[in-house]
């Protein structure tokens, strides 16, 4: 386990830029670190070791809605915050699952809406696996006070529950993709609860592979975060890529390399999304998915960004991960030409 923590942690902390295809520059260390370091405007990072208080999460019960996950980080945060909500809106993503030359398998995840604040959130549990994940902090309000102004450290924890993808030393990757859709998801069978973002955290901290975070998945009720139909890509180091989809509250698992914003379940929900995330598919599927580099998965994000498509939205971040290694790169706005 410490190996790959050390691992990770080497890996992380480099930031390179793509120079042209088959080259790259490395530039400098990302600084992640216990201090929320601006990177550039819209883009932070953070570093979070210690204690998440995700099993004694878990151990209440979970949660059954986005208030009751602000509840439980108010009533643990030592009177810092009165209340917590999460904000939505509708967003647009593509997931990508490929593998090199050599077989390292790599997962590409777009994240598309209107200009927001992100955060790259380096944690160390400690329980679970060390994981890198992204949070839209624009869709978190604490009543009273600006996000911004809490203590770090204390961003940094609320940031652990709301994360939209991410990969953990163990090479899983996952990703929430929203579908365009009336019907949300409300399991009640009488299991423990997990919002959205509360899910993608569990599959962070203790699932290894696809057949883990299914399993987990299947041991607790969902509850869609802001009301939103989503579904989950999910990918492991061994070459597995699966979404989960949720269709009159049951769960279903389906073995697809890509994931935009529609259904892909068979049955009578399939293809139902927007029209838009039809084409990215498409576009995705149609790449030799069998040998691509890190650069040629970046490409193939930039191929399908925002400004391929015109309108108001951009593709606030993108992100290159490769499950062997633990390096992830990611592109900020839809800037292909330097990562982090």
């Amino acid at each position: 386990m410490k190996k790959w923590i050390s691992l990770l942690s080497a890996m992380l902390c480099s930031l390179w830029v793509a120079a042209g295809a088959g080259t790259q520059e490395a530039l400098q260390t990302i600084p992640f670190s216990e201090k929320i370091v601006e990177l550039e405007t819209g883009l932070s990072a953070v570093r979070f070791e210690g204690e998440d208080l995700f099993a004694d999460f878990l151990a209440a019960g979970g949660a059954t809605s986005d208030a009751q996950v602000a509840a439980f980080l108010t009533r643990n945060l030592g009177g810092e915050v009165d209340l917590l909500e999460l904000l939505g809106g509708i967003f647009g993503c593509s997931t990508l699952a490929a593998q090199t030359a050599d077989g390292q398998q790599l997962f590409g995840r777009n994240f598309d809406w209107n200009p927001c604040e992100a955060m790259i959130v380096y944690a160390e549990p400690h329980s679970g696996y060390a994981s890198v994940s992204t949070v839209n902090m624009s869709f978190i309000s604490a009543a009273g006070v600006p996000l911004s102004l809490l203590p770090d450290g204390i961003q940094a924890l609320i940031a652990l529950y709301a994360p939209l993808d991410g990969m953990n030393a163990a090479g899983l990757a996952v990703s929430v993709n929203m579908i365009q859709d009336d019907a949300t998801i409300d399991q009640q069978t009488g299991k423990p609860g997990l919002t959205t973002t509360t899910a993608v955290r569990l599959l962070l901290n203790q699932a290894a592979t696809v057949e883990e975070a299914v399993a987990l998945l299947e041991a607790y009720d969902l509850h869609g975060s802001m009301g939103m139909m989503i579904h989950f890509a999910i990918a492991d180091s061994a070459g597995r890529s699966v979404v989960v989809e949720y269709i009159d509250n049951r769960m279903h698992v389906t073995d697809t390399p890509v994931v935009t914003n529609f259904y892909l379940t068979p049955g009578d929900k399939y293809g139902t999304g927007t029209s838009q995330s039809h084409a990215r598919y498409d576009v995705l599927m149609g790449l030799d998915r069998e040998k691509m580099s890190m650069d040629a998965m970046r490409d193939a994000l930039d191929s399908v960004s925002k400004d391929n498509f015109g309108g108001f939205e951009s593709t606030e971040w993108s992100i290159v991960m490769n499950q062997h290694t633990g390096e992830m790169r990611y592109y900020h706005r839809e800037d292909y030409q330097s990562g982090y």
